[in-house]
């Protein structure tokens, strides 16, 4: 590894802001230069790649309590942060300190700098974060790492990577098309951009025609492929805060994470592990059933606050409003639901909005920090299309208050759904409310 210079927190903190504003730009290029300065240590690395729509970040976190429960050392790398940057490099369940933060990203700056000398084009900020979790990863010798994708699969800077122990493909549906395709057949194949030659793959239960282009790429690059089977699965319920269910080779399973939708990261996760037995790995059935059952992940209906019952969830296209609504219809049916919504412009929000306002008793909209972000007056007069008590609150603390307070007078649940980017700012202004407050 070459010189370079340590950057203090807020010179790390203005790095990632400063280029932060080149924007997205899907395509290896630039990571594959990176990764060279680096040394390629990407290639010394163990990796699950996961791609998908939805449910990516939940068999990433599934994935991760079953390899530590089998005391493996593993790292995991997921984006975007839902409450703090660090949250992204996790080894063995605990996150990156800014210490170790600021150390790699000033190792990959001085790279970047590097290759800006010579004449070549600056990484985006998710290329100088994918270098920086390499780095940290093989400098904690972890022995299995993690990695999600962030939008896409073919062209996204995860996708560096030349092999992989397993690349697993979540459910596929409408999402970030103007990026990544206008059909779902699109939509697949850059998905399936990440299984690898002589590969294996899992998959979620997919649609036909997603089903139909993963099984063309791995015609293609002599991968084989095994999808999940919701045969495996009877008698799903949610009982005492846990979503139940009877699997046929583990028994009774009793997750933490509740959403229905989680039955299907569950079998993804199951099925993952399983192919990793069969090249060596020691993980018994025990520690499988007892890892998914231990597994958490903030921001997937994950509970915030018993009384009232308040829940947040990183539903934000119009497949997870439909898996959504499931999970709330199979355990909320007796409790009236306030809801807090804010989403991105670019995001499907008016099939969302049809979607998951039935089942609502008030909704409160406000628009999230994000530059992508749409209005919160603009999605309140698209809701009021299907609401009649849709209220536009200019400040996220105030939209908490006020749905805490009708949740209370109703005897009802809070659930604050439509983007992960405003959920840690849900957390935090719950954090502030006292009980006297209310």
């Amino acid at each position: 590894m070459e010189k370079y210079q340590i950057l203090s927190e807020k010179e790390t903190e203005d790095y990632i802001m400063e280029i932060q504003k080149s924007g997205s730009i899907l395509g290896l290029e630039n990571i594959r230069e990176l990764m060279s300065e680096l040394g390629d240590i990407q290639e010394e690395l163990h990796v699950i790649h996961v791609a998908g729509t939805n449910g990516k970040g939940s068999v990433c976190a599934m994935l991760e309590a079953v390899l530590m429960e089998a005391g493996i050392r593993v790292g995991k790398y997921t984006s975007p942060a839902v409450f703090r940057s660090e949250e992204c490099y996790r080894v063995n369940g605990e996150s990156i300190r800014k210490k170790e933060f600021t150390e790699v990203i000033s190792q990959v700056k001085a790279a970047c700098d590097r290759m800006t000398g010579r004449g070549l084009n600056q990484p985006t900020v998710f290329e100088v974060e994918t270098a920086a979790a390499f780095l940290y990863f093989y400098q904690k010798n972890c022995e299995i790492v993690i990695l999600e994708t962030g939008m896409g699969g073919a062209t996204d800077a995860t996708n560096i990577i030349r092999k992989s122990l397993v690349s697993v493909l979540t459910s596929v549906s409408r999402d970030h098309m103007g990026f990544l395709g206008d059909t779902l057949e699109e939509i697949a194949r850059v998905k399936a951009g990440i299984i690898k030659e002589d590969g294996k793959v899992v998959a979620g239960a997919p649609a036909q025609e997603v089903r139909k282009v993963i099984d063309e790429v791995c015609r293609e690059r002599n991968a084989s492929v095994v999808y999940t089977c919701a045969q495996q699965v009877e008698d799903v319920h949610i009982a005492e805060n846990r979503l139940c269910f009877y699997h046929t080779a583990l028994g009774e399973m009793k997750l933490k994470m509740m959403g229905k939708y989680q039955v299907q990261n569950a079998l993804c996760a199951i099925e993952t592990i399983h192919q990793l037995v069969k090249q060596g790995y020691a993980i018994s059935r025990e520690q499988l059933k007892q890892g998914l059952e231990q597994a958490e992940w903030e921001g997937r209906f994950s509970c915030l606050w018993e009384k009232p019952f308040f829940v947040i969830d990183g539903a934000h296209n119009e497949a997870a409003a439909q898996e959504l609504r499931e999970t709330l219809e199979m355990g909320f049916t007796k409790c009236k639901i306030i809801y807090i919504i804010g989403v991105l412009a670019d995001k499907e929000h008016e099939k969302m909005l049809r979607c998951m306002l039935p089942l609502a008793e008030k909704v409160f909209t406000i628009t999230p920090h994000n530059p992508r972000a749409m209005a919160g007056e603009d999605l309140a007069k698209e809701a009021r299309k299907y609401h009649r008590e849709v209220t536009f609150v200019p400040k996220i603390e105030e939209a908490v208050k006020l749905a805490l307070e009708a949740a209370d007078r109703e005897q009802g649940m809070v659930l604050a759904f439509g983007s992960l980017s405003y959920l840690g700012e849900i957390k935090n202004a719950l954090k502030e409310i006292k009980i006297h407050d209310r």
